[in-house]
């Protein structure tokens, strides 16, 4: 996927995440040195649960914004180097830090449709 369609993929996705709104979300984020070998044994993770009250892209920065009522998750806009729906209401983001550093995030949404 090239830059162009990866940019309207993401914006895709989050001008239509207030369908989430309500829903119990499950992040998993993982740090890691190379996304293309996602060795669990080499990744360090973290794991949050919330309901998605709101959502948001704040400009200064370059940032998209998870909200839940004790939960706040923010996703590099500019960082994002892969994006893509593996399943039903999931979505994964991979953000580069620097050259032997990326993030990975794992969002799941308990939708009801």
């Amino acid at each position: 996927m090239n830059l162009d369609e990866l940019n309207t993929t993401v914006l895709s996705f989050f001008e239509t995440i207030e369908k989430y709104y309500g829903c119990k979300t499950e992040i998993t984020e993982g740090l890691l040195s190379d996304h293309h070998d996602l060795d669990p044994e080499f990744t360090t993770w973290n794991l949050s649960k919330f309901d998605l009250i709101r959502s948001a892209y704040r400009k200064k920065g370059g940032r998209f914004m998870l909200e839940g009522s004790s939960m706040y998750y923010e996703i590099s806009g500019e960082r994002i180097v892969e994006f893509k729906q593996p399943g039903r209401h999931k979505y994964e983001f991979v953000e580069q830090y620097s050259e032997t550093v990326f993030r990975i995030t794992k969002i799941k949404f308990d939708s009801k449709y």
